[in-house]
């Protein structure tokens, strides 16, 4: 038996606790279900899934001879690092992007300048970028690109320091950006600590330098403003089972783990895969309105971003050495799911 009724009025949802009644008013009666919210489509409820994600871009250096040691990096060079190739670059970046669903949060490191991070966006008035030069020699940097039509930018700023045996600043600053959504305070800060040139141990505590002083920001943050939550990303150098990175995440919750990928890893070293990009958040960013969803973190491994080497899977990397590839990076992104209450 079919039965046919007119509907008067449209769907009535009322969100109580953790369930949502559900009315249908028909001509002759009024039907009414239960549902529990955690089945209901989020977008449904007004909520919002954005990702967070964190990219190393290898080397995304402009054409033009700067006063920073770029020169690996020209038309001139050995590596012949022409327009053609630039623009190409940054159309695989954009791909990617498209790819993480263009990301409300995307922190970046060994990029040269603003003015790539601005041929990165476009003319996509939705994002705006997070910049400072660091005093790193090769002139690379650290960025964030965030989409200020959900998040508003309140200030940004760097931490500097000097490392063990310098007399100056020489590595990149960890950038810092606090952003407001609703009521809700947000500090994001990106890294790129410095690299194991010289050998693990020999360079350890270069690295510790940079987890010391991002730590001391944390305890300060939580310290003076224990409401305000923490997104922590970046290439570390280091695995999750290093010192550096621990001092981090004792205080805060790693997301990445080798679970959270195909291969256990970001990065590909002598055959094996490891864990150099991380994001950490603060215990608070699980709850609220801004709402890190648990276990959402991933290592994205699409088939455009894996090349073959020696019979092993790798990234599909720009360069190799002075060898041209053609491909996106040396890494593979990594990211995780923020819930956006209305």
């Amino acid at each position: 038996m079919v039965l046919v009724a007119e509907v008067l009025v449209a769907v009535v949802l009322e969100e109580a606790g953790k369930t949502i009644i559900f009315t249908v008013r028909m001509k002759n009666s009024v039907l009414t279900f239960v549902i529990f919210a955690t089945f209901w489509p989020a977008a449904f409820l007004g909520q919002q899934i954005q990702t967070v994600a964190f990219y190393n871009l290898e080397n995304l250096f402009d054409t033009i001879n700067g006063p920073n040691e770029d020169d690996e990096f020209l038309p001139e060079a050995l590596s012949n690092w022409n327009s053609e190739k630039y623009w190409q670059k940054i159309a695989h970046i954009q791909q990617v992007m498209t790819t993480l669903q263009l990301p409300m949060l995307m922190g970046v490191c060994e990029v040269e300048n603003r003015a790539v991070l601005q041929d990165v966006i476009g003319a996509d008035k939705r994002y705006a970028i997070v910049h400072t030069e660091s005093p790193d020699a090769r002139g690379i940097d650290v960025g964030l690109l965030y989409r200020q039509d959900l998040l508003k930018l309140k200030s940004y700023g760097q931490l500097r320091f000097v490392l063990p045996g310098d007399t100056i600043p020489t590595s990149r600053d960890i950038l810092w950006a606090q952003f407001k959504y609703k009521k809700e305070i947000i500090y994001v800060m990106v890294n790129h600590w410095p690299s194991r040139r010289g050998g693990t141990e020999q360079s350890e505590p270069r690295r510790i330098m940079a987890s010391n002083n991002a730590k001391q920001f944390i305890d300060s943050i939580q310290q003076h403003t224990p409401k305000a939550k923490i997104i922590f990303m970046g290439d570390l150098n280091d695995y999750p089972e290093d010192k550096a990175p621990r001092q981090i995440s004792s205080v805060l919750s790693p997301q990445i783990t080798a679970e959270s990928g195909e291969f256990g890893g970001s990065y590909n070293y002598k055959n094996e895969w490891g864990i150099l990009d991380h994001i950490m958040v603060s215990e608070n960013a699980l709850s609220g309105k801004f709402q890190v969803q648990t276990q959402s973190g991933k290592i994205h491994s699409e088939p455009f971003l894996l090349s073959e080497y020696k019979g092993q899977v790798v990234p599909n990397r720009t360069y190799a050495g002075s060898k041209y590839l053609g491909g996106y990076s040396d890494h593979l992104p990594v990211s995780i799911q923020v819930i956006l209450q209305p």
